[in-house]
């Protein structure tokens, strides 16, 4: 609950302190005191045993853990929006609580993210409901049924490639998933007889919601509350993109004999097990167990010897994927060390790929 409370942090802090620097807690409890506590705190470390895994797969406890996400984040975005509203902050400071709300709509687009893997339909509502702030509803699909399908392979937009820089992967990421779930929830409606238009088009009931978010609370609070709602939309999205560029970088599943991409596993997706993240986001972190057991409800996730392991907190990552040199730095020589030295495995940029070659070949 420490993630969509952060929304309604800054107006208490302030009024209770005076300092307008609090409208920016967002970007320093996500950017700067979770990476410090995940060094401090350093990993987990232990894994659910096989005889509690139905038993903690039950418990609905974790359950409203991310039902409970939703009217906190919704109490956070209507205090932001009388915020907004007002004429008390300065633009700065708007921008700062806009980077706030982001920051908690992004971390929202993870909630929906767990949701939306379960088959109960109460859960897959809220994870539409927990994607309206963001306006990102088409993730609902283009996640499940995209995604997971194409992971680590140069077919899937949302699986970084080795020599890519986040600014670089953030337009194709983006414009690739926007294209893909069109293309995936057409086939499936099209497969029941039904239309673009029909009310059981997935994309449209979850953009619909945002409508109804965004003109509602446009009609009470006014128009002017629009653009600081499109600004913590795109911050939102934006950090969703960056995550999803640290789980996948470089990585390439393997081929089978006949062409055909092999199962996707553990060893197909970065993992971390630092503590503090992983409570944060729901142990997404364990993205290799995720991956190769989507089914799998978060609390029961397993952190995995055989998948390769990101040197920090996915806190700490998306700040060394902001700085491209850096992140290069850091990472691919881990992806050479993962593939025991042979590049030509690995999932390269193609319009580097002969430098690549060239830089990395010569290592093996």
């Amino acid at each position: 609950m420490i993630a969509p409370a952060s929304a309604l942090l800054p107006s208490q802090l302030v009024l209770q302190t005076g300092s307008p620097v609090f409208w920016w807690i967002g970007p320093f409890i996500v950017l700067v005191a979770i990476p410090v506590l995940d060094w401090v705190v350093g990993e987990d470390g232990s894994n659910p045993r096989d005889e509690d895994y139905e038993r903690l797969s039950a418990d609905r406890f974790y359950r409203w853990c991310t039902y409970l996400f939703l009217p906190i984040q919704l109490i956070g975005l209507l205090i932001a929006c009388a915020m907004w509203a007002g004429t008390e902050l300065s633009v700065v400071d708007k921008v700062g609580l806009a980077t706030t709300l982001g920051l908690v709509s992004g971390i929202g687009i993870n909630a929906a993210h767990e949701l939306g893997h379960r088959v109960e339909h109460l859960e897959r509502w809220l994870a539409k409901i927990a994607l309206a702030q963001s306006g990102y509803g088409h993730f609902f699909v283009e996640h499940n049924r995209g995604h997971h399908a194409r992971v680590a392979t140069p077919e899937d937009p949302a699986s970084a490639r080795l020599g890519e820089s986040l600014y670089s992967f953030l337009p194709r990421s983006v414009a690739g998933g926007f294209r893909s779930a069109i293309a995936i929830e057409r086939r499936r409606l099209a497969r029941k007889g039904l239309g673009w238009w029909s009310p059981r088009n997935h994309i449209l009931q979850a953009w619909a919601m945002t409508v109804v978010l965004f003109g509602g609370l446009a009609v009470v609070f006014g128009w002017a509350v629009l653009p600081w709602l499109f600004l913590q939309a795109v911050i939102g999205a934006a950090l969703l993109e960056t995550v999803n560029y640290v789980e996948h970088y470089g990585l390439l599943r393997e081929r089978k004999a006949d062409g055909r991409w092999a199962r996707c596993s553990p060893r197909d997706s970065w993992n971390s097990d630092r503590l503090v993240t992983n409570i944060f986001l729901f142990h997404l972190q364990r993205h290799s167990d995720h991956h190769a057991n989507p089914g799998r409800r978060y609390q029961t996730l397993r952190t995995s010897e055989v998948a390769p392991q990101l040197p920090a907190g996915y806190a700490s990552m998306i700040v060394f994927a902001a700085v491209p040199p850096l992140w290069r730095r850091i990472m691919d020589h881990r992806v050479l060390e993962h593939y025991r030295g042979d590049i030509t495995r690995a999932n390269l940029q193609p319009a580097k790929r002969e430098q690549l070659l060239a830089q990395y070949g010569s290592a093996a």
